[in-house]
């Protein structure tokens, strides 16, 4: 996806607002394994993902727990840092090759303070955000390991040809023999 087009995904910007915004963005490309943030530091920069699929994850006692997975023109954030400038919980490992846009923080909080279009594209964000934080703790309190894997088929079946079984079985709160189980069940 192309920055235009991520940046109309979240809201609607007049042209001087956009370019704006535009004008402090740069583009990246970093090799698949790149740990994109690191837990337990504060992050710089919202990244958007042109092209390429990543996942955030938790370290645990028993490993890695993976909970969220970004593809094309998802954001890239730990919330922690974007809105209380704390260190973040999560790592982001890049799963493909990616290219990517990347904003910094404080240039973003800047442009928010002087365009009110900004500063609702970035209340944008953050609401967007919210709901799919929402959406998956309703998921993993609600529904059954059967539902959560169906809505992952039926919602984002690229990343099943894109994402390592284990991190998807990790993402869906199951051991990779039961996400088979589940697989073997449905063909």
């Amino acid at each position: 996806m192309n920055i235009d087009e991520i940046i109309a995904s979240l809201y609607v910007l007049p042209e001087h607002s956009q370019n704006a915004l535009k004008a402090r963005i740069e583009q990246i490309t970093y090799p698949k394994g790149h740990v994109l943030l690191k837990a337990n530091c504060i992050e710089k920069y919202i990244y958007f993902i042109k092209r390429g699929v990543v996942r955030a994850y938790a370290a645990t006692l028993n490993g890695q727990v993976t909970f969220w997975f970004g593809i094309e023109g998802a954001p890239v954030l730990s919330m922690n840092s974007y809105i209380s400038e704390e260190k973040s919980y999560e790592s982001i490992e890049l799963l493909e090759d990616c290219d990517l846009y990347k904003i910094n923080i404080s240039e973003l909080r800047a442009l928010y303070e002087k365009d009110v279009h900004l500063a609702n594209w970035g209340r944008k964000l953050a609401e967007q955000e919210l709901v799919k934080t929402e959406e998956r703790l309703i998921a993993m309190q609600f529904k059954t390991a059967q539902e959560r894997y169906a809505d992952l088929v039926n919602n984002h079946p690229e990343l099943l040809q894109r994402v390592q079984l284990g991190h998807i079985a990790s993402y869906l709160g199951m051991s990779q023999v039961s996400l088979s189980r589940i697989r073997a069940g449905q063909q």
